[in-house]
C-alpha cells in the first residue's frame, strides 16, 4: 500500500521533500481508508445474512434489503468518524485514540436508532411483532431497547476506529523511516563531497609548485604542456558529482593526466604501467579514489629515488569485488611515512563512506623495495 509517492529527483531534492514531510505528516491512503470502511461492513452484512439464512428466518429477502438499507447507513456514519480522524491525525497517537473510542459513541447510538426504525418501526414482521410484545411484557422502553443495542454496535464500530489509527501510525512510521533514509543518504553524499573536495587544492599546490620549477628553470614548452593537462584534469573532475561513482577506464584516464604531468617534471625518472582487463573497465570507482594513492607514490616514491620508477596500477577481479593495487618499486618508502598522511586516511574514509564497511584498503612496504596500496572494492557495473 502507499502512503507516499515514490521520492525522485536529486539527494537535497529529496532531503528537503523528507523535510517537509516531517513538519506535515502523512495521512492514511485514502484508498485504503475507503476498503477498510466498506471492508467492515460488508463483512457484517455476509455475516448475518448467511446467519439469517441458516436459521431459517421468515421473509428472509425483505429483512435483507433492509439490512442493506441499514449497512448504508452505518457506512456513512464511519465516514464521518473517518473525515474527524483524518483530520486530528497531525495530533499525538494518545489523542487519536481518545478520539476514535469518543466518536464511536454517538455512531453506535446513531446506528442503534436506525436499525431499531428499519426492523421494529416500519411494517415489522411477525418475529419481530413477538419480540415487540415479549418487551412490552416485560416493561421494556424504546430506549432501554436502543441503548442495549448501542452498546453492542459500539464495540464493533470502534474497532473500526481502532483500525484506522494502526494504519495512520504505520504510515507515520513508514514516513519517518523514509525521512530517516533520506537524511542519511544526504549526510553520506555531503561526506563524501567534503572528503572528495579535500583532494583538488592538495593536488593543485603540488603542480603549482611543480609548474613553478619548470617556469624558473626556463622549460616553457614543458610548462605549457603541464597547464593544458592541468586545466583538462581540473575541467574533468569539477564537471563531475563529488559523490558519484566513474567508470574504472575514467579514473586511469584522470591518473594519465596527472601522471602526464609528472613525468614533465621526472622523465627520467617515472615510468608508468597500466594493467587493467578490459571487462573491468566499466566497474564503478568513487571518482577520483586513486589521486592521493597515486600522488602518495610520486611524492615519497619517485620524488625521492635517485634512480628510474615503475608506478603500476593493476586491476583483478574476484568473486562479487575487485583488487585494485597501485605500487611502485623505489627503494625506501615505510609505512610509517607513507601510511599516515591524509592521502590514505581520505581514501579510507571515502570508502567506508560510499560502501558502508563493504570496502577495504591495506597498505605497506613492498617485497623487494617500494610501497603498495591495496583497495578491495564491490563489483558494480555500468558506472
Amino acid at each position: 500500500m502507499r502512503y507516499l509517492s515514490l521520492m525522485t529527483g536529486t539527494a537535497p531534492q529529496r532531503a528537503e521533500a523528507s523535510a517537509k514531510g516531517a513538519i506535515s505528516p502523512p495521512h492514511v491512503d485514502r484508498r485504503v481508508a475507503l476498503w477498510s470502511i466498506f471492508g467492515f461492513w460488508a463483512f457484517y452484512f455476509f455475516l448475518n445474512t448467511v446467519r439469517t439464512a441458516i436459521s431459517g428466518d421468515e421473509d428472509e429477502f425483505n429483512m435483507m434489503y433492509r439490512r442493506g438499507a441499514v449497512v448504508l447507513v452505518g457506512i456513512s456514519l464511519t465516514f464521518v468518524m473517518y473525515f474527524i480522524l483524518r483530520r486530528l491525525e497531525r495530533k499525538s497517537m494518545r489523542v487519536l485514540v481518545a478520539t476514535a473510542f469518543l466518536v464511536s459513541i454517538p455512531a453506535s447510538v446513531a446506528y442503534a436508532a436506525v436499525n431499531y426504525a428499519a426492523f421494529y418501526l416500519v411494517a415489522p414482521t411477525d418475529s419481530i411483532m413477538r419480540e415487540i410484545a415479549q418487551s412490552q411484557a416485560k416493561h421494556e422502553k424504546t430506549i432501554s431497547i436502543i441503548t442495549e443495542s448501542a452498546v453492542s454496535w459500539y464495540f464493533f464500530i470502534a474497532a473500526w476506529g481502532v483500525l484506522y489509527v494502526a494504519l495512520s501510525y504505520a504510515a507515520k512510521v513508514g514516513h519517518a523511516e523514509r525521512s530517516a533514509a533520506a537524511y542519511r543518504a544526504e549526510a553520506q553524499a555531503a561526506q563524501l563531497r567534503a572528503l572528495r573536495y579535500q583532494i583538488n587544492p592538495h593536488f593543485l599546490f603540488n603542480t603549482l609548485n611543480s609548474l613553478s620549477t619548470l617556469v624558473l628553470q626556463r622549460r616553457t614548452e614543458e610548462a605549457e604542456h603541464m597547464i593544458m593537462n592541468l586545466a583538462t584534469f581540473f575541467r574533468t573532475s569539477l564537471t563531475n558529482d563529488p559523490a558519484a561513482d566513474v567508470a574504472l577506464s575514467d579514473e586511469i584516464r584522470m591518473q594519465r593526466l596527472y601522471l602526464d604531468i609528472e613525468q614533465i617534471r621526472f622523465p627520467e625518472r617515472l615510468s608508468v604501467v597500466v594493467d587493467v582487463p578490459e571487462e573491468l573497465e566499466n566497474v564503478a570507482v568513487p571518482g577520483l579514489i586513486l589521486q592521493p594513492v597515486v600522488e602518495n607514490a610520486i611524492k615519497h616514491g619517485v620524488a625521492r629515488s635517485s634512480r628510474p620508477v615503475t608506478v603500476t596500477i593493476r586491476a583483478r577481479a574476484n568473486g562479487g569485488s575487485f583488487h585494485l593495487t597501485v605500487e611502485d618499486d623505489a627503494d625506501g618508502g615505510t609505512s610509517s611515512i607513507r601510511g599516515d598522511g591524509v592521502g590514505l586516511s581520505n581514501v579510507r574514509e571515502r570508502l567506508a563512506a560510499r560502501f558502508d564497511g563493504a570496502a577495504s584498503s591495506s597498505f605497506g612496504p613492498r617485497d623487494g623495495g617500494g610501497f603498495r596500496v591495496d583497495l578491495i572494492i564491490p563489483l558494480l557495473r555500468d558506472a
